[in-house]
């Protein structure tokens, strides 16, 4: 694994730190639960795969495809996931950015 690889895991593992962190809902239920007396503490763990795209396995398949052929981007779902964790992609096309915040 390259260094700029482990760059971008790290980073990966930061945008969900922040995202739930920053989320109003998370922070309402800790809040409605400290009201019970309680404190909370919150430890999530998070597994990250990633799966090598080579030029002979990228090329016509359906994720290929939803690749746009450049190597190691996400596929939709792939995208549809971060996004729900608030997680914004670098050199996403905008049509689909424009659609996720749209269905937020």
């Amino acid at each position: 694994m390259t260094s700029r690889l482990r760059e971008l895991i790290q980073q990966l593992g930061e945008a969900i730190h922040e995202s739930v962190i920053e989320s109003e809902q998370i922070a309402g239920v800790v809040q409605d639960i400290r009201k019970y007396g309680f404190d909370v503490l919150l430890m999530l763990e998070a597994t990250i795969g990633l799966n090598e795209v080579t030029a002979k396995n990228g090329g016509d398949d359906e994720a290929g495809t939803e690749r746009g052929g450049a190597s190691g981007a996400f596929t939709k779902n792939d995208l549809h996931f971060l996004h729900s964790l608030r997680i914004s992609v670098e050199g996403e096309k905008d049509e689909d950015a424009n659609a996720h915040e749209d269905g937020r």
